[in-house]
């Protein structure tokens, strides 16, 4: 029985030896698979590309052929925006393009659920309600108030010096009227920041995306880094 067992031992062992030595050979052949097509993969991406452009001609062929002048604006979008956009009032060369909405920023909008014609009968509701804001736009006896931009009878909407009003997701329309340099570098790209979009119809930020409406001025800080200046 003790014979018995030690071949039936030594049988099994030989059997393990052969399983491990088959799924290290299979192991490698798979690895050597792998890495041969990750070199041929490139070459046949590569010459797919090369003969889809022989194909359909060199690119100043194509240009030479076109029968319809190149229009970005016909480009697909590299991604949906996640926050709301509005088409611009203003257009640059000719083109158009979007700017981040404002009213779902606002978390007290629409102002014309207070502002109505009943009687205030709660003591300073003025800094109940609007105590966070800090008026400092405009320098001295030229600094603004609340009217001079909102709109007297319709709090819905802001209004320039003419009265015309102005869409509070068009601020820009409003600020433009005094920041007119600002105005024309944010409209050509010069000024302000693009959150969207190089191909396509861009996405820019407006105004009060960056600049606080009560107090526009950024505080003054130091640079989180610096550099070392040359030594001369």
């Amino acid at each position: 029985m003790s014979r018995s067992y030690d071949f039936n031992r030594d049988q099994e062992g030989i059997y393990q030896n052969q399983m491990t030595r088959t799924k290290t050979v299979m192991k490698k052949i798979l690895l050597r698979s792998g890495m041969l097509l990750l070199v041929l993969a490139p070459g046949t991406v590569f010459m797919s590309g090369v003969s889809s452009i022989a194909s359909s001609g060199g690119v100043m062929e194509r240009i030479h052929h076109a029968d319809k002048p190149y229009d970005s604006m016909k480009m697909d979008k590299a991604y949906h925006q996640q926050v709301k956009t509005v088409r611009a009032k203003e257009s640059w060369q000719g083109g158009t393009f979007r700017v981040l909405a404002r009213k779902d920023a606002i978390t007290r909008f629409r102002c014309s659920v207070c502002h109505t014609d009943k009687v205030v009968r709660v003591k300073d509701a003025q800094l109940f309600t609007h105590g966070d804001i800090e008026i400092n736009h405009g320098k001295g006896e030229n600094g603004l108030e609340c009217i001079q931009c909102h709109d007297e009878e319709n709090r819905d909407f802001l209004s320039d010096s003419s009265g015309k009003l102005i869409d509070f997701d068009h601020s820009y329309q409003l600020c433009g009227q005094c920041h007119f340099r600002q105005k024309r570098d944010w409209i050509g790209g010069a000024h302000g920041k693009r959150d969207a979009y190089w191909a396509g119809e861009r996405v820019i930020r407006n105004c009060t995306s960056c600049h606080n409406p009560h107090s526009p001025a950024f505080k003054t800080k130091m640079p989180e880094t610096y550099s070392l200046p040359l030594d001369k």
